[in-house]
């Protein structure tokens, strides 16, 4: 398999690092904007070739994929000339920036056959995979309460600064909610899709949709509830996550001090009703960002080669409407009614 990386910042490195790490797919080209970029990749990778113009590696003959990895509001355009290139594509989260452009990816797909898979890779870590595993074999009888929290640091600053600019990010709740919001859908998947979404937010001068402090709680057909809270003011990396079923509960814990650490503290315990104490659980891998995006690599390019996504375009969308539903009932001061 013949893969071309598209957006070469921090995540779009971590995605050509972990390529270039499998035996069974090989990194061709990257593309990025500027020289200075284009000179570190070459640096990194003299191996490889380098774009400035994304379409020049789409018009490659020898690729077959490629990943996309640029800010928000570029996530349609590029996704879409990739698949009318003939290219399989894994599109990092958000899918893109509104419902209407997750549709027009969707009918791209699908009008030249190709996969396209999204980047929730917190449904391969070990340690978050491990409650869903749980959930659905029963372990805690029906879930009624998921709680989904993260205290950490301020976004990083980058070159074009694009995560503090509105109309190149969409919102902050784009960026780090979305993958929350996914987890808490994934776990309620056998209960039903969410009903409804009612979300507070606020924050220190910044423009709409960049919230310091963000908290929603989305509801579920059968009186179940999911809280997804995260506050951007803290410090570190700070990451938990707990269900409360009907016949039991678990709780994962996650810490670094920075996010994408390869040396995390976590843990996972669990208690059942019938238990007299809760017992901890061992994982089979490490948990966390580094570790995850390695994993979502390796099964990606069997899911190319298979013609299944990983995470289909159709739970990418839920995730993206949630978020967006999240920053109108902020804006509006209700509860939005989900149509999904």
């Amino acid at each position: 398999m013949r893969l071309g990386v598209i957006g070469y910042g921090l995540w779009g490195k971590r995605h050509a690092d972990a390529l270039a790490k499998l035996d069974d797919a090989e990194l061709i080209a990257i593309s990025c904007r500027s020289e200075d970029t284009a000179a570190l990749v070459r640096q990194d990778y003299p191996d490889v070739s380098v774009h400035l113009d994304y379409r020049d590696l789409l018009a490659r003959d020898d690729i077959d994929a490629v990943t996309v990895v640029v800010p928000n509001y570029l996530h349609a355009e590029v996704g879409v000339a990739a698949l009318e290139a003939g290219k399989d594509v894994l599109m990092e989260k958000p899918m893109a920036a509104t419902a209407e452009e997750c549709d027009r990816l969707v009918a791209a797909a699908q009008q030249n056959n190709r996969v396209l898979t999204i980047g929730e890779e917190f449904r391969l870590s070990s340690q978050w995979g491990a409650i869903k595993s749980s959930v659905d074999a029963g372990d805690f009888g029906t879930p009624m309460y998921v709680n989904i929290s993260l205290f950490r640091f301020p976004f990083r600053h980058t070159s074009q600064n694009w995560r503090y600019r509105s109309d190149m990010v969409g919102s902050w709740i784009l960026e780090e909610p979305i993958h929350f919001f996914d987890q808490a859908v994934w776990y309620m998947e056998k209960w039903g899709k969410p009903q409804s979404v009612i979300a507070y937010g606020n924050s220190n001068e910044r423009d709409r949709g960049m919230y310091d402090n963000f908290t929603a709680v989305v509801k579920f057909s059968h009186g179940a509830y999911a809280v997804i809270s995260q506050t951007l003011g803290g410090f570190e990396h700070h990451f938990i996550t707990e269900v409360v079923g009907t016949e039991g509960s678990v709780r994962g814990l996650w810490s670094g001090d920075m996010d994408r650490t390869r040396k995390p503290s976590f843990e996972l315990k669990v208690q059942r009703n019938t238990d007299a104490a809760a017992q901890r659980l061992e994982l089979d891998a490490a948990s966390g960002e580094a570790f995850e995006l390695e994993e979502q690599m390796r099964l990606v390019v069997d899911a190319f080669r298979r013609r299944e996504p990983v995470v289909t375009p159709e739970e990418g969308k839920i995730a993206v409407v949630l978020c967006n539903e999240s920053e109108r009932s902020i804006l509006e001061g209700r509860e939005i009614p989900l149509e999904l």
